[in-house]
């Protein structure tokens, strides 16, 4: 038998019953709530902090209605937002792809910044030497 078949055979006991329901609503919600709360906190930093706020959302969405109906929305957009990219000219996704870079770079001085105390110009001076 399948992981999945499984998995699947297990969240069907629990819903037949009200408290096998609400466990797994409160279970699934917990998990969701919290990987949607580390991608929240992964944003600011190079990775992948959106993705893993999508997957939180794609948890909740297993259980709830509204975390389904805003998962079809966000991937509609996605999905909108990268057809309108692929059809622009190469110059102008070379100019989003460059200004998402520019961002990565900000976010990465500002973390060694604020969290090292080390600045653009202290990181400079140790590489000329």
């Amino acid at each position: 038998m399948r992981l999945r078949e499984r998995a699947g055979g297990i969240r069907q006991k629990a819903r037949a019953t009200r408290a096998g329901r609400l466990t797994l609503q409160v279970i699934t919600g917990t998990v969701g709530a919290a990987v949607i709360l580390l991608g929240i906190a992964l944003i600011p930093l190079p990775g992948p902090g959106w993705l893993i706020v999508l997957f939180g959302l794609a948890i909740l969405a297993a259980e709830f209605v509204w975390a389904q109906r805003l998962l079809t929305f966000t991937r509609e957009r996605l999905r909108a937002w990268w057809d309108w990219v692929n059809r622009q000219h190469l110059a102008v996704r070379l100019l989003i792809g460059a200004a998402g870079l520019a961002f990565v770079a900000v976010v990465v001085l500002l973390s060694v910044r604020l969290s090292l105390g080390i600045s653009l110009s202290d990181i400079w001076d140790f590489l000329r030497n």
